[in-house]
């Protein structure tokens, strides 16, 4: 491959890089290619993108972008492909449900600006919610006392207005 090629393909990854908030480091070099269509096309509904790259290019992207990512380049080694997304448990969800044999395999993950290396963590990053799901559960829990308050309200002015209709009748 030319110079000139590599130099565009760094760009390429990099760009790509930027455009998502997530990303996962996954060993796909067992699957076959009835089983990778399978993926690329789950992938494509759930809104994540599959990219299989050759390790040195995608470390020298790594290394064109802000932050540092030397945790991650231990894990490039062998057969690499990475999942971007803006969610941060999908590709986790993913890769759990569809390799059910272990493939694909987690090798690591840079998930809410932190790094999960090893498969070890795929259980933890299927749990993490992502920014959306914590301020719906906030919402939800501030919302509680306040229902609970206005269903008390609700509840005795009931009560009170059937004993004073008991009363009015006798």
């Amino acid at each position: 491959m030319k110079k000139e090629d590599k130099g565009i393909i760094i760009e390429r990854i990099a760009s790509v890089l930027k455009e998502y908030t997530h990303f996962y480091l996954a060993d796909t070099a067992t699957l076959n290619a009835e089983k990778t269509s399978e993926l690329r096309r789950v992938c494509n509904k759930q809104d994540i993108r599959l990219m299989v790259v050759k390790n040195t290019l995608l470390k020298k992207a790594l290394d064109s972008l802000e932050g540092d990512y030397s945790p991650l380049y231990p894990s490039l080694k062998g057969s690499t492909s990475i999942m971007f997304s803006n969610t941060g448990n999908a590709p986790a969800k993913l890769i759990k449900s569809f390799g059910k044999d272990g493939i694909p395999s987690l090798k690591a993950a840079y998930v809410e600006e932190n790094f999960y290396v090893g498969a070890n963590y795929l259980d933890a990053l299927v749990n993490i919610k992502s920014k959306n799901e914590l301020i719906a559960d906030i919402v939800a829990l501030l919302q509680s006392p306040a229902k609970n308050v206005v269903s008390a309200l609700q509840s005795g002015g009931n009560i009170i207005h059937g004993v004073l209709k008991t009363l009015g009748e006798r």
